[in-house]
């Protein structure tokens, strides 16, 4: 949650729809000092990959309603937004939750259906097609498990 608050900050402060990259690095490194410059460079990639930013021809525009995030007073991103989300394991705790199973139950699920098919499924996909099977909505996970799957290879 704390990518998303970081990255709604510069749209929120400056009042704008979409940023050009350098407005958007300069909030994060120079304006608040929350970061150096490279690590404001790696939040902007890390929200591309989370599928909460599009970066167009150097313009930054965002992908989630920035006004329904709140920015708490005196925030200041800590160090947990530099760890790359895994998708795969927020999918897993979403159909946990919403169909009431423990995670192990709905990782040996899918080690079933990997099983199903010899072993020739990545967990990604076996993930999708567990989610699809109950029901539960995951195309918003997209962008990152296809960013996982394509980094893992």
């Amino acid at each position: 949650m704390s990518l998303k608050v970081t990255v709604a900050a510069p749209f929120k402060q400056m009042h704008r729809g979409d940023l050009d990259k350098n407005q958007f690095v300069f909030f994060l490194a120079l304006d608040r000092k929350w970061m150096n410059v490279d690590q404001a460079h790696t939040v902007l990639r890390l929200a591309a990959s989370a599928g909460l930013v599009r970066i167009e021809g150097g313009k930054i525009s965002p992908l989630f309603d920035v006004s329904s995030v709140s920015i708490p007073l005196g925030f200041r991103p800590g160090e947990e937004i530099f760890a790359a989300p895994d998708p795969c394991s927020d999918l897993v705790a979403r159909i946990a939750r919403e169909t009431g199973q423990k995670e192990q139950e709905v990782v040996a699920a899918m080690n079933r259906t990997i099983e199903e098919f010899d072993g020739n499924l990545r967990v990604e996909a076996a993930a999708v097609l567990l989610a699809r099977t109950y029901g539960v909505g995951w195309s918003d996970l997209l962008p990152a498990l296809r960013e996982n799957l394509l980094r893992e290879k």
